[in-house]
C-alpha cells in the first residue's frame, strides 16, 4: 500500500513517529551492544578495545551507505529505497549474530550499516520533502523524541541481554527490529517524492550536484557544525563503555544507566528546542549550543587530565555535552538543507557521510587512545566541539534575527 504526500504541508500526524521509528534503527544497533564490548573481546580472545574497531567499521558503513541512499531516492523516490535498505541491514545483521570471528563481525558490521543508513538518510529527506525553515527543525526535533527512545532503552536491552544470555543474541533481537521496519515500511510508508519531483541524473550529473552542494557556504558551514558535532558525539560513542566498565568498574547495567541519562538529556533537550526554535531563531540556537557545548567539553577535559577517579565529575559535563547534541542535530540538519529542496536526498546523504565519515575517524582515534581513563574521550569531544565553534564562526548570518 502507499499513501502520495504530495503538498509540504500535508501528512499524516503519525508520520514524525514513523519516521523517527525508522532513523532510530541506527542509533540502536550502535547503542545496544556497547554494554558487550568486554563479552565480544573475550568471546574472540581479542585484546582490550580491539571491539572498537567493529564500531568505527559501523561508522564507516554508514558513511558510505548515506551517499548511495540519497541518489537513489532521489530518483527512485523515498520508499523503495528504503525497504531495500532495511532488508539489507536485516540480513547483515543475522550475519553479526553468526559470525565467527571479530574481523567478520566488523564486515557484517559494515554491510549492516550501508544498508540502516537508508533508514537516516531518507527520513531526514522525507522532513525536507514536507517541511522547511523552522517548520523542518521542528519536525526534526519530533523525529529525534522517537529516535531518542533508542539511545535511551537500548544499552539497557543489550545490558539486560547479557545478564542472561549471550552477546550475539543481541544481533537476533536488531534483525527482528529490521525486519518489522521492513514490513512496516512496504506497508504503510507515505512516498512523499512525487515522480515529477524525481531526479534522472548520471554518474557525472550526480558527482557536479554534489560539487555544487559543497561549494555553496550554507550547506558547507552547517555541515561541518555538524560532522565536528557528531564527531563529539561518536568519540563519547566509541569511548565510554572502556571508561565506566573497565575504568570505573559499573557492570553492563550500571553502565546501562548512565548511557540511559546521557540520552534523556538528548531528548530533553530536543523537544526544548522546539520550543525555544520560534522565540530565538535557528542561527542563535546554533551559535549558542555550540559554544556551552565547547565549555563542556573544556570542563571534561580538565578534570580528565588532572586524574579525577570521580563517577559523578565525569558524568556530569558528559550530561551537558551529548544534551546538547539534541539541538546540534537538528539545527545543523535543517540549516544544511534550507537552500537544498529540490534535491535533498542528495544534500542529506551528503551531509550524512561527512558526519559518520568523521564518526568514523573518531571512533578508530577514542580506540587507539583508550587507556581505562577518561582522557581519550575527552580530548576528541574537546577537539570535535572546537571544530564546531569554529566553523560557526564563518557560517553566513541571516537577515533576521529570528531565521
Amino acid at each position: 500500500m502507499s499513501i502520495h504526500v504530495t503538498t509540504r504541508t500535508n501528512y499524516p500526524t503519525w508520520l514524525p513517529s514513523l519516521l523517527g521509528l525508522f532513523i532510530a534503527v541506527g542509533p540502536a544497533a550502535t547503542d545496544m551492544y556497547l554494554p558487550a564490548f568486554p563479552a565480544v573481546e573475550a568471546s574472540f580472545g581479542t585484546a582490550p578495545g580491539t571491539a572498537q574497531l567493529t564500531l568505527a567499521t559501523w561508522f564507516a558503513g554508514l558513511a558510505v551507505g548515506q551517499i548511495t541512499q540519497g541518489t537513489l531516492s532521489d530518483r527512485f523516490g523515498r520508499r523503495i529505497p528504503l525497504i531495500v535498505g532495511f532488508i539489507v541491514f536485516t540480513l547483515s545483521t543475522v550475519g553479526c549474530a553468526l559470525a565467527p570471528s571479530l574481523t567478520w563481525l566488523a564486515i557484517f558490521r559494515a554491510a549492516g550499516a550501508f544498508g540502516a543508513s537508508a533508514g537516516m538518510v531518507i527520513a531526514r529527506a522525507m522532513v525536507r520533502d514536507l517541511s522547511e525553515g523552522h517548520a523542518a527543525a521542528i519536525m526534526m526535533s519530533r523525529l529525534i523524541l522517537v529516535m531518542g527512545v533508542a539511545p535511551i532503552l537500548a544499552p539497557t536491552i543489550g545490558g539486560a541481554i547479557l545478564a542472561f544470555a549471550h552477546w550475539r543474541v543481541i544481533f537476533w533481537v536488531l534483525a527482528i527490529y529490521g525486519a518489522s521496519c521492513t514490513i512496516t515500511a512496504w506497508r504503510v510508508l507515505p512516498e512523499t517524492l512525487p515522480e515529477e519531483r524525481r531526479i534522472r541524473l548520471s554518474l557525472a550529473g550526480q558527482v557536479a550536484r554534489y560539487v555544487m552542494i559543497i561549494r555553496e557556504k550554507t550547506f558547507l558551514t552547517h555541515a561541518i557544525m555538524g560532522g565536528c558535532s557528531t564527531f563529539c558525539m561518536f568519540a563519547y560513542l566509541s569511548g565510554c563503555s572502556p571508561v565506566f566498565e573497565e575504568g570505573f568498574g559499573l557492570s553492563p547495567s550500571g553502565f546501562a544507566l548512565i548511557f540511559g541519562l546521557c540520552a534523556c538529556s538528548l531528548v530533553a533537550c530536543s523537544q526544548l528546542n522546539a520550543r525555544l526554535l520560534p522565540r530565538f531563531g535557528l542561527s542563535f540556537m546554533l551559535t549558542t549550543v555550540a559554544r556551552i557545548s565547547f565549555c563542556g567539553t573544556i570542563v571534561l577535559l580538565v578534570l580528565a587530565f588532572s586524574g579525577v577517579h570521580v563517577l559523578a565529575w565525569i558524568v556530569a559535563p558528559l550530561v551537558v555535552v551529548i544534551g546538547c547534541q539534541g539541538f546540534n542535530n537538528a539545527n545543523s540538519t535543517a540549516g544544511a538543507l534550507s537552500r537544498h529542496a529540490a534535491h535533498a536526498g542528495s544534500a542529506s546523504a551528503l551531509m550524512g557521510t561527512f558526519q559518520f565519515g568523521l564518526g568514523a575517524s573518531s571512533g578508530v582515534l577514542v580506540g587507539l587512545l583508550t587507556d581505562g581513563t577518561p582522557r581519550g574521550m575527552a580530548a576528541m569531544m574537546f577537539c570535535g566541539m572546537l571544530g564546531a565553534v569554529i566553523a560557526d564562526r564563518f557560517r553566513p548570518r541571516p537577515e533576521s534575527p529570528h531565521s
